[in-house]
């Protein structure tokens, strides 16, 4: 097994590591908010190191290519789609946990009273 087999294997399991803390993330954490947080975070950087590893692994431009075009699309979008659910719910007056700290003067806090 030589180098390239060798990293794209840490690849591998490193993304698989974050893929499980994403879904590991929506079953634990107690609202919408820090469930998005975690996952879309998680879940980004886990299609990026699988995507990485396709490339590396796959000797071919076309591939690489792809690869990087898609780790850029979801770099850029997957932010931009938490941010605006995030928004949806806050908005619609969902509820966070009750273990949550508001700071005072926040959006949150202003919103209440």
């Amino acid at each position: 097994m030589g180098i390239a087999e060798t990293l794209a294997a840490v690849l591998i399991l490193s993304g698989s590591f974050f893929g499980f803390t994403a879904a590991l993330g929506l079953v634990r954490m107690p609202d919408i908010y820090t469930r998005m947080s975690t996952s879309g975070k998680a879940a980004t950087l886990c299609c990026g190191l699988l995507l990485t590893a396709v490339a590396l692994l796959l000797h071919d431009a076309r591939v690489t290519a792809r690869a990087v075009a898609a780790i850029l699309f979801l770099f850029l979008t997957v932010p931009v789609g938490i941010h605006m659910i995030a928004r949806a719910a806050f908005r619609s007056h969902t509820p966070m946990s009750p273990d949550t700290e508001v700071e005072p003067g926040s959006a949150r806090d202003r919103r209440d009273t």
